[in-house]
């Protein structure tokens, strides 16, 4: 059986980006593990991933959640230098 650690070793994201994959989309982190994977084969699917995102933090900041706000911003940083938003229509 695998564990986290080795699905995440396989992934192109980090943990954070993983985990707001599945907060996003209210799957487990292994589903959202391979969601993450699917997303990154297109520019589409690498702009939907930043929506995400964003999405996420919008619904932090509403909830009033900053310490949630604060760790999905440091992710999408990181997200923002390992897969830049590409030109999406």
């Amino acid at each position: 059986m695998l564990s986290i650690q080795d699905v995440l070793d396989y992934c192109d994201l980090d943990r954070g980006e993983i985990e707001a994959i599945a907060e996003h989309e209210h799957v487990p982190m292994t589903i959202a593990a391979e969601i993450s994977e699917v997303l990154l084969c297109t520019p589409e699917g690498v702009c939907q991933l930043h929506v995400m995102f964003l999405e996420n933090m919008r619904n932090a900041y509403d909830r009033g959640d900053m310490l949630h706000l604060q760790d999905l911003a440091e992710s999408y940083q990181h997200l923002q230098r390992s897969h830049p938003l590409p030109s999406c229509h």
